[in-house]
């Protein structure tokens, strides 16, 4: 990837890259991972029901323990 920037935010980067031990390739990098985290929305739904998952199967909930109640929840708003 080339990306273009001017040169007051070229050198304004790396100093701070610098100061924080890292190169201007790795903050970059760290910057685009972290934008697309923030942003992804299908990721973000993907890990919130994968912590759901291991923390219902942590206080031992089992799959058709959920759907039993997702059905009893259907019925009972009829």
């Amino acid at each position: 990837m080339i990306v273009r920037i001017d040169a007051e935010v070229k050198d304004r980067s790396n100093k701070l890259a610098e100061g924080e031990g890292k190169s201007a390739n790795q903050m970059v990098r760290e910057l685009i991972r972290n934008y697309i985290k923030e942003r992804d929305i299908r990721a973000y739904v993907d890990d919130l029901w994968s912590r759901v998952g291991r923390k219902l199967k942590s206080r031992g909930v089992r799959q058709k323990d959920i759907g039993r109640a997702i059905k009893g929840a259907r019925n009972s708003r009829g």
